[in-house]
């Protein structure tokens, strides 16, 4: 995702990419403003994040087949709208009233509803699956959070749950270089917070370039990300070159799989609340 910096974040300074006031996307569809806090569709220099946050959707969305599914957090809306392609029925949970109302207009397959994460607004044993994708590293109370997931969960239920790796986002930093996140978590941290909330993890994996994306590594100095971060740190129009490449970039450019699991962008778990005993 593209996010403020924090002297941007009171006031002043710049910010990876620009932060979009509009509220029409190109394709004359309604959506957020991109604040720098979550990721929105349809912009072309935000299209690599979007990409990213997509691909976890994609290969997981086997695991809500069937099932009534809460997301919690969640953001613009798209991630909850897929969903609703095979679930029974999906409810949508955001702290964000503007968020609320976007999604409540234009995912209307969505149950969404407002609430806080810490205390979710749903009864015990009430849904099949839980999916939190790239939020937890936003919240205050991760450990709370979990306790929450796993109260309404139904038993065999899942926790499908994404989120930046500690190691390669904010490397060699004591706090996340993104202002938003308040703790990033590299695999083994993630687990023993899952596991101190109740939950078995049955898969530890990551998200990884694929071959597309590793050529464009090579292609821009080493790393495609620092190319699109200097250039928007720079505030300045990016070069056409680095567009077009962002611009092209599909779910297919990235791919999940558990190995060399310190070495992946993202973090992806399924964590199963199992029956009592």
């Amino acid at each position: 995702m593209i996010w403020t910096t924090e002297s941007d974040a009171t006031g002043g300074g710049s910010t990876l990419g620009a932060v979009s006031d509009s509220t029409v996307r190109a394709d004359g569809a309604q959506q957020l403003p991109l604040t720098g806090e979550r990721t929105v569709p349809g912009i072309a220099e935000e299209n690599y994040w979007f990409r990213r946050h997509e691909v976890v959707y994609r290969d997981m969305l086997q695991r809500c087949a069937d099932r009534t599914v809460l997301e919690a957090g969640a953001g613009e809306g798209y991630g909850a709208d897929m969903i609703a392609d095979v679930a029974t029925r999906v409810i949508g949970l955001d702290y964000d009233e503007s968020a609320v109302a976007h999604i409540r207009a234009r995912y209307p397959r969505v149950d969404i509803r407002q609430g806080n994460l810490a205390e979710l607004p749903l009864d015990d044993a009430s849904v099949d699956a839980v999916v939190n994708f790239q939020v937890i590293e936003h919240l205050w109370d991760q450990a709370q959070f979990l306790r929450e997931c796993h109260r309404v969960l139904t038993p065999g239920g899942e926790l499908l749950i994404s989120t930046p790796n500690r190691i390669t986002f904010s490397p060699g930093r004591d706090t996340p270089l993104n202002p938003f996140h308040t703790r990033e978590l590299d695999a083994a941290e993630l687990t023993e917070l899952l596991e101190d909330a109740g939950f078995r993890v049955e898969l530890m994996t990551g998200v990884h370039h694929g071959d597309t994306l590793r050529t464009l590594d090579a292609k821009h100095g080493g790393s495609f990300i620092d190319a699109q971060i200097e250039r928007a740190l720079a505030g300045e129009p990016w070069p056409d070159e680095l567009t077009t490449d962002v611009a092209a970039i599909t779910s297919d450019d990235f791919a999940l799989f558990p190995e060399n699991i310190d070495d992946s962008l993202d973090l992806v778990a399924i964590a199963v609340k199992d029956p009592a005993p």
